[in-house]
């Protein structure tokens, strides 16, 4: 696999963006699935992901989870860093 930053290197395009409301008392949280990173890197990403909605997260068996429902700032933010992003889900 080539490195991340490698010049020409394809990221796939299996990163998810949905939205969940499944055993939180029907409060949703927006989930980014798929991403080949290691830990350190998610929890890098995490953290951007949350300073640039404005809001609270997790990151949970390499599911990046973000409180409320920014599916939209996610991908557009995922897209400007380079990942080929589908968004998931209702």
């Amino acid at each position: 696999m080539c490195p991340r930053n490698a010049p020409g290197a394809a990221k796939p395009a299996s990163v998810r963006v949905g939205r969940e409301t499944k055993g939180r008392a029907g409060r949703g949280v927006t989930t980014v699935s798929g991403l080949p990173l290691r830990q350190a890197e998610l929890v890098e990403l995490a953290a951007k992901l949350k300073k640039r909605c404005g809001s609270g997260g997790t990151l949970r068996d390499g599911v990046i989870e973000i409180q409320g429902e920014h599916r939209d700032v996610i991908v557009a933010e995922l897209l400007k860093l380079g990942w080929q992003v589908k968004k998931s889900g209702g």
